[in-house]
Parts: structure tokens; sequence; C-alpha cells
């Protein structure tokens, strides 16, 4: 009886707490999102998953925990902790991203551009709410809408917040279709949901070949800190526009970046232990996440509501809300959302441009905030 006993004590009987239970009642909703509702499954399914792993109750000393060095999910953590995922992450997204929509109408990376106000804003109500200014960066980026940028620089500005920043990111990244559509159609009229774009120009293959090499050293320029992540993304895509590494490209954009995703999906979620987790201060990130992603969306459908007062070939300003960088489902709601307005009105490929955009901007940011916050 005695060693029956030492036995259960070792499992949840003996180190089980309310705590637990919540993270892996979330655990469980994650998964049912992203199965049932199919909300981002290929983020929410392995982060449910990987909440449930992180939150069995276990005895400490068994050296399985995720925060236990030299464990199996410790070492697949360093993934997450020293930024090796969200750089080969953006290797893959470069990869599959096609440039063309943002070249043939340069001027919508305004939009891209915009959007990021929402990150800005941010970093300024967390430092109103008693954040340092290194955890304030990092809370902010949130807005971006761009899980890997947030997991890089979380791990490089506040490790110790990663777990609730990057959940909180991928939350708000996988309930796009939720969240913007309400907020562009309160701030658009029905004209300007109308309103149809020229169809994009063609881009020469020597244009999109030239695009990743200057744009990356046009940006390490301004931003060095976003080195890792946007050396990344513009090396992908000339391995995808150049037409002599296609095996290359293929990889990075199939199973390079299928088997990151799974791997940096279930090690977040194992991240999120409840006595890490559960704090006033991941219930703040989580509420100053959804302010920063709803700002960023307005920024970029305001603005191009401005631009609109300038130009004479107006921009539908449904594409403002894509800015953000959930690439590609902001474009996907912006085609949704125009699409129940005039069906024949084809936004997505418009759409895509500040999408694309987005994903520059928001690791500029994170460069910027890193290049401010380590050298200062």
């Amino acid at each position: 009886m005695e060693v029956v006993w030492d036995f259960l004590q070792a499992g949840a009987m003996g180190n089980g707490t309310w705590g637990n239970l919540a993270m892996l009642l979330v655990g469980c909703f994650f998964i049912y999102l992203g199965v049932v509702k199919d909300y981002e499954p290929l983020l929410l399914v392995p982060i449910g998953f990987g909440i449930l792993v992180g939150n069995i109750p276990l005895t400490p000393g068994m050296n399985i925990g995720i925060y236990e060095q030299g464990s199996v999910l410790n070492i697949l953590y360093n993934g997450v902790k020293q930024g090796w995922y969200p750089s080969l992450i953006f290797l893959g997204i470069g990869a599959m991203t096609d440039f063309s929509s943002l070249l043939s109408n340069p001027r919508l990376i305004l939009l891209g551009a915009a959007a990021q106000a929402g990150i800005f804003l941010t970093f300024l109500g967390s430092i109103a709410l008693g954040f340092p200014e290194r955890q304030a960066a990092a809370i902010g980026i949130i807005g971006g809408a761009d899980g890997p940028t947030a997991i890089f620089l979380s791990s490089q500005l506040a490790p110790e917040l990663l777990g609730a920043i990057a959940v909180a990111a991928y939350s708000y990244m996988a309930l796009v279709p939720v969240i913007q559509p309400p907020i562009i159609r309160a701030l658009t009229s029905r004209e300007e949901r109308l309103i149809r774009m020229k169809p994009s120009r063609p881009v020469s293959k020597r244009l999109r070949i030239i695009f990743p090499v200057v744009a990356f050293l046009l940006c390490a320029a301004i931003a060095p800190g976003a080195i890792p992540l946007l050396g990344f993304l513009f090396f992908g895509n000339l391995l995808k526009e150049s037409g002599v590494t296609e095996r290359l490209a293929k990889t990075a954009r199939t199973s390079l970046i299928d088997v990151v995703t799974i791997l940096l999906g279930l090690c977040v979620g194992a991240s999120t232990d409840a006595s890490r987790f559960l704090t006033p201060a991941s219930l703040k990130i989580f509420a100053l996440g959804a302010v920063s992603f709803a700002v960023a969306t307005a920024a970029g459908v305001m603005f191009a509501k401005f631009m609109n007062l300038f130009l004479k070939e107006k921009i539908n300003p449904i594409i403002g809300a894509a800015g953000v960088s959930a690439v590609p489902d902001s474009a996907r709601v912006c085609q949704m959302v125009g699409a129940k307005e005039d069906p024949q009105n084809f936004l997505i490929m418009h759409a895509m441009a500040p999408n694309v955009a987005g994903v520059i901007g928001s690791a500029v940011a994170a460069g910027v905030f890193l290049s401010r916050f380590v050298l200062h």
C-alpha cells in the first residue's frame, strides 16, 4: 500500500491544483477551436496539446518537465528561448510568399506600416500599466499579429513572459476571422466597401529576384536587430524566385516549416505551466494584446481612408486591415468582407500587398526595440 500511495502522490493526486485543471480546460478549448471551428488548426492543435502536456501535475525532480534542465522538452524548448524556431519559420514563409502584389502597387506598403501603430501604442499602454520598458516592448509586438516575431522578441527582452506573450499572439492570429470583420464594418461605409481596384500589373522575374536582396539590405541597414528574421525571410524568397533552387525552396515551404511548426506549437503550449502562466501579468498581457490587435486593424483601415483623400484611383479601405502580419488570414478576411458586399469584387491579391508589408513592418519594429533595449 505504501508503494501504491507513493505512486499516486507522484502524479495528479499529490501535485494537482485548480490552476492545472483550468489550463487543461484551456488546452482542450484550443484543440476544439482548431478541430471543430477550423481556426488556425496548424497552430492551435499543437499549442492546445502542448498546454495539456505542460499542465499534467507531476513531482518536481523527475527530469521530464519543460523547465527542468536536460529534459527532452527542455532541450526542444531551447529552439523557442534562443530564437531558432522563429527564424526557420520566416525561412519557410519567405519561400512561399509572392511579393508581386506589393511590387505592382508599392504605395500599399504604407498600409502595412500604418498597421504597426498597434505595436507602439500598446508599448506605451504597457508602460502605463507598470510594465518595465523591455517587457512593454515584448508585449507591444503582439499587435503585429505575428507569432514568430513575438516569440523572438520576447525571448530576447522578456523571457519570463515568453509563454503568455506567445499564446496571446497565436490566439489572436487564430481569431482573425472573428475580430477583424466587425472592426472593418464599423469603420467603413458600404460605398467604400464596394470600391473595385484595378488588377495588379505584371511584375518581371528580374524584379522579383532583385527585390529580396535590395529589401534585405535596406531593412538590415535601418534595423539590424531584425536580421535573424528578415534575413531568413528574404533568403527563403530568393530561393523561390531565383528559379535555380526549387528543391531548397520546396523543402523550406513544406517539410521544414511543418516540422518547426509542430515543435514550436508544442513547446509554446507546454511552457504554460499554471504556476507561471496564471498570474495578473498574464491577464494584462491578454487584454493588451486584444487592444493592440484591434488598434492595428483600425489603423490600417483608417490610413487607407486617409490615402483616398489624395488618390484619384481609390483604395478599398478594407484591405488596410491586412496590414497586420497574419499571413494570409488577414487577406482572406478582407476578401470575405468585400465579397459579402459584392461577390464579384476580388480583393485578396490587393490585400496580400499590405499583408506581406506587415510581416516586414513587424520584424522591423522588433529590430528597433531590440536595438534600443539591448544596446541601452
